[in-house]
């Protein structure tokens, strides 16, 4: 067996205490705003049947040719798959579990997602989402809601140079419609296309006006306009969202190449891009998606939804100077001696019955040595206890940023730390 030191597989990436404090304070916060807007959380597992996936983004799609972990479970054939995003995850659950009966739904959830891509910055194998879903809906009020949410998330962060972007897919038909017309134009110019639009062709050609070549840009420009085929629902639709967006003063642009990567949007697809992280600089992105609980098995219904990306944000609000939130501890316990051990590990119970966070010192040394560690650990006091306070049942409290040491009985202590923390 070799004694070669084992590492995190490429792309997905181990969270360090003190990063972790970012994370759970960004977390904590994204949660509270999700619950002022009555969404509820869902939970569902990292691993689908493969199906599932290929039925609801579609078996054309870079998800599903070349970035899906997807493997053979070895005790009964089934394949199965690490979920790639989570809005068909969380529309089979509502499916199978009858939550659309005579219901609406607003969903979230939050966990890691899985692509095998090259690994970049902003762009990892194993990365994070909030993933939101309301299902049921049918009106431009939903997809308002959902794109006002998310500008009340960027104040709430304090984030700049974040802009949005929509468009409208329309409907079925009309996609249809843009498709015929799509090939035949993109036939016309074969000559012109790249390897990457040549299998999208005839397969899933609205991906190719997604080309990032910058040889096929004039190209992409003059292709046949979906807003050509809209049907006058589809278009009412639209302008309603954009009559919302404007009573908000709500800033955005329409972008008619927004197409999003996934097969099941339909009408309403929104951006929210920055400048700020090179060629990843989509934040957060959603839309509407009303065939897709037919897709997958259910009877048809409504909705819309979005998902941010985790990493990509908090790499934003680094690169804006957000401190790492410092730690909560209140309070380090220094012991020294057998009898002041026992009263110490008493103490530190105590204390957390009060609701405050102990760090009790564990593993012997020295008063100043444990007191180096009771400065690193951030806490605002120190409890010192010797064999002699505990013989008194007693201990000394000293303010770590500057203070008078005093001594307190135990039975004192709580309330006396709190006179120290704001």
């Amino acid at each position: 067996m070799s004694n070669e030191t084992l590492q995190a597989v490429r792309g997905m990436n181990d969270i360090l205490p003190d990063e972790a404090a970012l994370w759970l304070w960004f977390e904590e916060v994204v949660r509270d705003w999700l619950h002022s807007y009555g969404y509820r959380n869902i939970r569902m597992p990292l691993v689908e049947p493969t199906s599932l996936f290929k039925r609801a983004i579609g078996e054309v799609t870079d998800i599903v040719e070349k970035e899906m972990y997807s493997f053979e479970d070895a005790l009964n054939g089934d394949l199965l798959t690490l979920r790639p995003e989570g809005t068909a995850s969380c529309v089979r659950a509502a499916l199978q579990h009858n939550l659309l009966y005579n219901a609406t739904q607003r969903l979230y959830y939050y966990g890691p997602m899985f692509r095998h891509e090259r690994p970049q910055k902003g762009r990892y194998r194993q990365f994070h989402q909030f993933g939101v879903e309301a299902l049921g809906f049918a009106g431009p009020d939903i997809d308002a809601e959902q794109i006002l949410m998310c500008a009340r998330l960027w104040r709430k962060l304090g984030l700049k140079d974040i802009s949005l972007q929509i468009n409208t897919l329309g409907d079925t038909a009309a996609r249809q419609r843009h498709r015929s017309r799509l090939i035949v134009y993109f036939e016309q110019h074969r000559e012109l296309l790249d390897a990457d639009a040549l299998r999208r062709l005839h397969s899933n050609p609205l991906r190719i006006l997604d080309s990032k070549n910058p040889a096929m840009q004039s190209l992409i420009a003059a292709a046949p306009a979906l807003s050509d085929e809209l049907e006058t629902e589809a278009l009412r639709h639209f302008e309603e969202l954009q009559t919302i967006l404007r009573r908000h003063d709500l800033p955005f642009e329409i972008n008619p190449r927004l197409v999003r990567g996934l097969d099941y949007y339909n009408r309403t697809v929104f951006e929210w891009v920055t400048q700020r992280l090179g060629a990843q600089g989509t934040v957060c992105a959603g839309g509407r998606y009303d065939g897709l609980v037919e897709q997958i098995g259910g009877k048809p219904a409504t909705a819309t939804g979005f998902a941010m990306g985790v990493e990509r944000l908090l790499a934003l609000l680094q690169e804006d100077g957000m401190a790492l939130p410092k730690s909560q501890v209140n309070v380090y316990v220094v012991h020294q001696g057998e009898l002041a051990g026992r009263l110490a590990s008493q103490v530190a119970e105590l204390l957390r019955d009060d609701q405050l966070r102990v760090l009790l010192h564990c593993g012997g040394g020295s008063f100043k040595s444990q007191m180096k560690k009771a400065d690193a650990s951030g806490a605002t006091v120190a409890v010192v206890i010797g064999d002699d306070e505990a013989q008194a049942h007693e201990v000394s409290v000293k303010p770590m940023q500057g203070g008078v040491q005093q001594r307190v009985s135990v039975q004192n202590l709580a309330a006396t730390v709190k006179t120290f923390i704001k």
